[in-house]
């Protein structure tokens, strides 16, 4: 078991952060490369236990909504299926792995600001968690960068 890691400061109020990413359904208004989702079931973007089914760069991913608290500004998603390493990355891929996310969002009282951790961690076969956890340290920063795009765009 592994787990990747990625914190930083949005420069955009909590509420406003927390409105775009409470609702699990949300991603493709904030994830670049997300281009539908969809839950299943009928159940809403903030139902514990929701399933979404959503496009990530072509490859179609489903996840449980695990947790849930406006509260405390967090959510933390899992993987349903093993999730496969993009066979593109390396010649000798890893086995897919188990995951599971969480974000949480906490208030920056100097500019108003957003403290975003964000982090996942996978369980992987024993000899492969290097390669997972290197590919998800490269992308939560890109997720977190895309989410502050989307930000200044509504805002703008």
């Amino acid at each position: 078991m592994t787990q990747a890691y990625y914190s930083t400061v949005l420069d955009h109020p909590l509420d406003t952060v927390w409105s775009l990413i409470r609702d699990f359904n949300n991603y493709p208004a904030y994830i670049d490369g997300v281009s539908e989702s969809m839950i299943e079931d009928d159940k809403g973007g903030d139902e514990v236990g929701a399933v979404r089914r959503f496009c990530y760069l072509g490859n179609w991913i489903r996840q449980r909504l695990a947790d849930h608290s406006d509260a405390q500004h967090m959510l933390t998603y899992a993987g349903i299926e093993p999730l496969p390493f993009p066979p593109h990355l390396l010649p000798d891929a890893p086995a897919p792995a188990s995951y599971e996310g969480t974000m949480h969002l906490l208030p920056v009282v100097e500019g108003n600001r957003t403290f975003i951790e964000w982090s996942v961690r996978l369980d992987t076969t024993p000899g492969d968690a290097d390669r997972w956890h290197a590919l998800f340290q490269s992308w939560i920063p890109d997720w977190t960068n895309s989410l502050g795009r989307a930000l200044a765009q509504r805002e703008g």
